[in-house]
């Protein structure tokens, strides 16, 4: 069974870690949650009372019959509150409405941010998030708050460069400026670590269950769950895997190092592998325009994925090279569990899981104690969506399981 510290009764930190039981757990007793968190029947009941006033949990019917008075179960009220999740993307803005489950109750999709200019951007997404709550016939006052997630985002604005293609977003307060105008708290995290979260929630995964979520889109990211929270660092940068050095005295990376796993693997690299084939080039309609680089890397992993044998190749190579990395990642942490997702492996995304599973299998320092497992759940823009709408939840209804995020930016 999963266990909670034990905070006190009176700490609103074990009410949280009290609803965060629930949301595991699916349907519940009051008795069974007293054994998982340590506290006692009382303090339980009285954690409970609190959360059914607030909407925030429902009683669902009662469990079977041991003898004694059948054991009235608790589950998650979907329906109390909502949060919304946006994707910043070059290609297109992803929104979700999710429910207190995580559960996507909407969904829309516009235009990517592309070139325009990050104060532009906030200002249509306010009017797009606007317009969707209103399709939904869901009240602002029942929204608990917006995540933002994209590429190279970290915690709080004025940061340095993070990303190859997202620097002027870096450095910008979206969090103060989308905040501003819809009214609402807004948290943002990278795409990674979101798409790890909203694994983690609506997953329905205890704080007992740590595993990794490998996101690609036009680069690499990691985000790595830990007893229910995001694992940070030291400046909430947790996860660059794109900069493991894969290959010494390899191509220079942008970020100054050499041979990191982008420059060799990612979608740069295959698209420039497949270029140095004229007959190819001609045939895919590649342009090599970095403007382009979306474009051409999913008809190089379409291709692939028909089982067209120099672009699987291509691929084979990039996931060798992932899978290497992901093996160091599985060996330091003692990993049992890792998803990808993102746009990156939408279409070839089979190739990577082949790869990381068989190296895995045969390399991993624990592997005659527990296997890999490899999952792919959403290979598109909707898994960081999703996870930035789990951010927002888990920002304001479970608290404990953020300790050392910064705080979300509330509306002026």
């Amino acid at each position: 069974m999963t266990t909670v510290r034990r905070l006190g009764p009176s700490s609103q930190n074990t009410r949280s870690a009290v609803l965060d039981l629930v949301r595991s757990s699916g349907t519940v007793s009051r008795i069974e949650l007293a054994e998982m968190s340590g506290l006692t029947p009382t303090s339980i009941t009285r954690i409970v009372k609190s959360l059914i006033e607030d909407r925030l949990v429902v009683e669902t019917g009662y469990g079977d019959a041991t003898g004694g008075k059948r054991r009235s179960l608790l589950e998650l009220n979907p329906d109390a509150r909502y949060a919304v999740g946006v994707s910043l993307d070059d290609a297109r803005l992803t929104y979700v409405v999710a429910d207190l489950g995580g559960r996507v109750i909407g969904h829309h999709v516009s235009t990517g941010i592309g070139q325009t200019a990050p104060s532009a951007v906030v200002a249509r997404i306010a009017d797009e998030l606007e317009a969707l709550l209103a399709e939904l016939a869901i009240p602002t006052a029942d929204v608990v708050g917006v995540g933002v997630a994209g590429a190279g985002l970290d915690l709080g604005a004025g940061a340095e460069r993070m990303s190859l293609t997202t620097d002027d977003w870096d450095s910008f307060a979206v969090q103060e400026a989308l905040g501003s105008r819809m009214g609402l708290p807004v948290v943002r995290d990278n795409d990674a670590a979101c798409a790890a979260l909203g694994q983690f929630w609506a997953g329905r995964m205890s704080a007992g269950d740590d595993f990794a979520t490998l996101y690609m889109s036009n680069g690499f990211g990691l985000g790595l769950v830990t007893g229910g929270a995001v694992a940070r660092g030291a400046s909430s940068n947790v996860g660059e895997i794109g900069h493991m050095v894969v290959e010494f005295e390899g191509r220079q990376c942008w970020c100054g190092s050499r041979g990191c796993l982008e420059m060799v693997a990612g979608p740069r690299a295959m698209v420039a592998e497949a270029m140095a084939d004229p007959a190819l080039r001609l045939e895919l309609e590649l342009s090599g325009d970095d403007g382009h680089l979306r474009h051409d890397f999913d008809a190089i992993a379409r291709a692939a994925a028909r089982g067209d044998e120099r672009c699987a190749a291509v691929v084979t190579r990039s996931a060798r090279y992932v899978a290497a990395a992901m093996l160091s990642v599985v060996n330091l942490l003692d990993l049992g569990r890792v998803y990808l997702a993102g746009p990156g492996f939408a279409d070839a995304g089979d190739i990577y899981v082949r790869e990381i599973e068989e190296q895995s299998s045969r390399l991993a320092r624990t592997r005659s104690l527990h296997e890999v497992e490899v999952t792919l759940v959403d290979p598109g823009l909707d898994a960081a969506a999703v996870g930035a709408a789990s951010l927002a939840l888990q920002h304001v209804l479970t608290p404990h399981a953020r300790a050392g995020r910064a705080e979300a930016v509330l509306p002026a």
